[in-house]
This record gives C-alpha cells, sequence and structure tokens, in this order.
C-alpha cells in the first residue's frame, strides 16, 4: 500500500494536477508545481501514517520522507529544466524530449522507492510481497492495493500515454490536423464564351481543386485517445486480442477520407500504433497483475 499510494500520489500532482500552461513555463510556476507535489505526497503520507503506524513516531513515518521526497522532487525537476533549456534546438527535438521525459520520471519513481527503502524500513522483496500480498500466502492484490492499482493503471493510460504519443508524433501542423479532404470541381465553359471563340474545344474544362479544413477538435482527439488505450487494456487483460483489430479499423473507416493525404495518412498510423503498442503494456502488466 506504502508504495502504490506514494507513486500515485506523484502521478496525480504531475498529470492531473498540472496544466499545459504549467509545463511550457516551468520555472514560471515551479512553487505552484511543488505545492500540488507537497499536498499529495502529504496526504498520502497521513494516510499511511495513520494506517500502517497509528500515528506514532510523526518524524520517521511523515516528516523525514515528505521532505526527503519534495527536496529530491525539487533538484530533479530543477536539473532538468536547466539541462533543457541548454540545449540547442534540432529536427529532433520531440524525441529528445521523450528521453528527458521518460527519464525525469524514472528518477522520481526511483526517489519514492529509496524513500520507502530509508524511513519504511522495505526491501525490494518485501514492495513486491507487500504489492501482490505474498505475505498471506496469495498471489492476488488486497482489496484496498486492487484499488489503487485500476487509478494508477487509469492514469498512465490516459494522461502518461498521451504525453508520450504527443512525443512521438511531434508537433501536428495545422493543415494535417485539420484536413478534412479534397474538393475537384470541373466546370464547363459557357456557351456564350465558345462563341466567341470558336476554335476553342467545346469540350475543354476548367478544373479546380481544394482542400476542406475543419475547425481544430483536439480535446476530441484527445478523448479518443484515452478510450482507445483503455479498451486495449480491457481486452488485453481478459485475453480478447483479436477485437482490438476492430478498434483499428473503426479509426480507419472514421478517417478514411483524410488518409488520401501521405503526410497525415503517417502522422495517422504513426500515433495509432503508438497508442495501441502502449495499451498493450499496460494491459499485459495488468493481466499479469490482477489474474
Amino acid at each position: 500500500m506504502t508504495t502504490l499510494m506514494l507513486l500515485l500520489a506523484h502521478l496525480i500532482a504531475d498529470f492531473w494536477l498540472q496544466s499545459d500552461q504549467m509545463v511550457k513555463h516551468k520555472i514560471k510556476y515551479l512553487k505552484k508545481h511543488i505545492f500540488h507535489h507537497l499536498l499529495t505526497t502529504g496526504i498520502a503520507l497521513i494516510i499511511i501514517w495513520g494506517y500502517q503506524y497509528a500515528f506514532q513516531h510523526i518524524m520517521s513515518y511523515l516528516i523525514l520522507p515528505l521532505v526527503f521526497i519534495m527536496i529530491t522532487h525539487l533538484l530533479i525537476d530543477l536539473v532538468k529544466i536547466k539541462f533543457i533549456d541548454s540545449l540547442p534546438k534540432s529536427p529532433t527535438d520531440n524525441m529528445k524530449k521523450l528521453g528527458y521525459f521518460l527519464a525525469d520520471q524514472a528518477l522520481h519513481v526511483m526517489m519514492i522507492l529509496t524513500a520507502c527503502m530509508l524511513f519504511f524500513h522495505m526491501t525490494t522483496a518485501e514492495m513486491a510481497a507487500s504489492l501482490l500480498n505474498l505475505n498471506n500466502g496469495t498471489n492476488r492484490l488486497s482489496l484496498s492495493n486492487t484499488a489503487l492499482f485500476i487509478i494508477l493503471i487509469y492514469i498512465l493510460a490516459t494522461s502518461v500515454s498521451g504525453h508520450i504519443v504527443k512525443f512521438i508524433i511531434g508537433s501536428l501542423p495545422s493543415e494535417f490536423a485539420n484536413f478534412e479532404g479534397e474538393l475537384t470541381l470541373k466546370n464547363q465553359i459557357a456557351a456564350g464564351k465558345e462563341q466567341i471563340r470558336p476554335e476553342m474545344d467545346k469540350h475543354f474544362t476548367e478544373e479546380y481543386h481544394y482542400f476542406t479544413y475543419s475547425a481544430p477538435l483536439r480535446s476530441r482527439g484527445k478523448l479518443i485517445g484515452y478510450l482507445e488505450r483503455l479498451l486495449v487494456i480491457l481486452l488485453t487483460a481478459v485475453g480478447a486480442y483479436p477485437s482490438i483489430a476492430f478498434i483499428i479499423a473503426a479509426k480507419s473507416i472514421a478517417r478514411f477520407k483524410q488518409l488520401d493525404d501521405r503526410n497525415w495518412a503517417e502522422y495517422f498510423l504513426l500515433g495509432t500504433l503508438s497508442s495501441i503498442f502502449l495499451g498493450l503494456v499496460l494491459g499485459l502488466i495488468v493481466q499479469g497483475v490482477l489474474t
């Protein structure tokens, strides 16, 4: 319970309570970001302190782990910000940002696990045993751990995976994001003009090509991605792998006209495959832990 609670507090503060504006201007909103982590981590530690230690030894089980997690989190964020700002711009920025994002999250998780070992005297084996409730002779999660694990997977499948997919596909140009299709109009030359210039071929037609666009609907696309990964996780957990193909088919049918544009089709394919892959990975984790 301790490890899951602290991981959940971190994800809530980093992904649910942190807006895109805060991510873009990290230094400007750093104090607010740290306050969010202080709030969520503090609540998690108070629950752990009361539930497992009956509100005894406040320094050992509340104050010290809270200070350790907050200081390490602040240092990791500052180093990341300074490091990214010092790098020159390049065409591979998005993949580099993905690497920094994954490394940043890995370091935060490592610090949380370190706090569990330092202040709650848990070893790696004990954390695994606690997670799977092996001490009771069963290979299943307890009810409280199951609830925490499901919420954890939900955040990973939605907000966290959404950030990863966004880094993979890069910044989608507006003309691709809003592209709806190509419209061709053929206009037969008027009879009057033909009389004035009789030498002109009467069968000549003027052809116009137009690209039709719609208003940006990024929020709807984000929601589709969330539902897509959640469905993939559910289907993978129950072993219904062939049904995943219907999700890809449904998306392809809905975007059939837009797939005529090669550039847009490549973005669509890259985003869909990335999303499906993340859903499969999380689904296999759910399958291994809950079944």
